[in-house]
């Protein structure tokens, strides 16, 4: 079956920024990733043809290789004389350099894959609205690839040689020559008999099969912030996948979403509050006790408040995610009518409302005294 375009695996466009090709790559690794889809048997082919995409989009070289030429671009031994160019051979260019030294005979830049760091990991975390406040240390569990700890990343077997290659001589690469009219073109290519590693492993790791890392779920202790909110990241810095050949491991990225509160909603740094209260505690003033994330405080309501006034608790808001100090409590407050009233409270009403010279008679009952005006009874 043909290979499938690179761009078309990762969803990206050909002119796609170098960004854009890691974002699309973490979230297809991270959905089709094998340990994730244990029960989808195409799982691995489709993580596998992620990695090569990847592998080659994020190398600018390689990138440039496959744009010109497509997936015989990416082939070490394209060209080579089957490649409809002859005596030319265009594998393992490496830039201007490779290029001269092809023309002019040079001895070509022999070296080894050196080392290569790490992955990044994403972990969305997902807490609670006090948490985000006042900051907690939790735990999470991550999978990831790490060093094996039987070879320590040299991927031999403990106590087994390792040793240089033969073929090589510990480069990692070889290089060819070709006399032709042009004159003698000399390519180099990475070493097949050790794949560029420039050294043989005899006896591979038994724990880690040779391959000098290995994938295991791992608990780490995140500390939350006080003040953290949703959509701020922490990186945890060297917690994300191992590196190779020596690399430093990558870095782990914890992603907040912060639940929502039954009472409190948040404002930058401020809380807001709708606080009820009767039309007694609004025209005659009362204190009154309202609620915290830390307990309650009392909040005097001056006499005639109107609703909707906002008042003002310093101190009791949210802490400051960088420097000291918190945010305000801001407590709006919201006059509650009864929906019942007993025949005394009723009375009570009336009369206060004659008193401020209201009319509060029903709605029929002014009808009738109209008709009755009208008509002259």
């Amino acid at each position: 079956m043909a290979k499938r375009d690179y761009y078309e695996v990762l969803g990206v466009p050909k002119g796609a920024s170098d960004e854009e090709i890691k974002k699309a790559y973490r979230r297809l690794a991270r959905q089709y990733h094998p340990d994730v889809n244990k029960d989808d048997p195409k799982a691995e082919e489709k993580f596998k043809e992620i990695n090569e995409a990847h592998e080659v989009l994020s190398d600018p070289q390689k990138r440039a290789a496959y744009d010109r030429f497509g997936h015989a671009g990416t082939d070490p031994n394209f060209g080579g004389g089957t490649g409809g160019f002859g005596d030319f051979s265009f594998g393992g260019f490496d830039g201007f350099g490779d290029i001269f030294d092809m023309f002019f005979g040079g001895g070509g830049r022999q070296r080894r894959a050196g080392p290569k760091r790490g992955a990044d990991l994403r972990y969305e975390l997902r807490i609670e609205f006090e948490e985000a406040v006042f900051g907690k240390k939790t735990t999470i569990r991550i999978p990831r690839t790490e060093v094996c700890s039987t070879c320590h990343g040299n991927r031999a077997k403990p106590g087994t040689p390792i040793k240089t290659c033969p073929v090589c001589g510990g480069t990692g690469q070889v290089q060819s020559v070709q006399n032709t009219v042009f004159g003698r073109f000399s390519t180099v290519r990475p070493c097949d008999r050790c794949q560029g590693e420039g050294k043989i492993i005899e006896t591979p790791c038994p724990t880690c099969a040779g391959r000098g890392r290995i994938r295991q779920e791992r608990e780490i202790e995140v500390t939350i912030p006080a003040g953290i909110d949703n959509g701020h990241r922490l990186r945890l810095s060297g917690e994300g996948e191992a590196g190779e050949r020596g690399g430093m491991p990558g870095d782990l990225y914890v992603h907040f979403s912060v639940k929502p509160h039954p009472l409190f909603k948040r404002n930058g740094n401020d809380l807001l509050l709708e606080q009820p209260i009767s039309f007694a505690q609004a025209a005659l003033g009362a204190t009154i006790e309202v609620p915290t994330l830390e307990g309650t405080a009392t909040l005097k309501i001056p006499e005639g408040t109107q609703p909707g006034t906002q008042f003002r608790l310093r101190g009791k808001g949210v802490p400051y995610l960088r420097g000291s100090g918190r945010g305000d409590e801001l407590v709006r407050v919201r006059i509650e009518v009864p929906s019942k009233l007993t025949a005394a409270q009723r009375e009570a009403i009336e009369q206060l409302a004659e008193a401020f010279g209201e009319e509060v008679a029903p709605e029929e009952k002014k009808f009738i005294n109209k008709l009755k005006e009208a008509f002259g009874k």
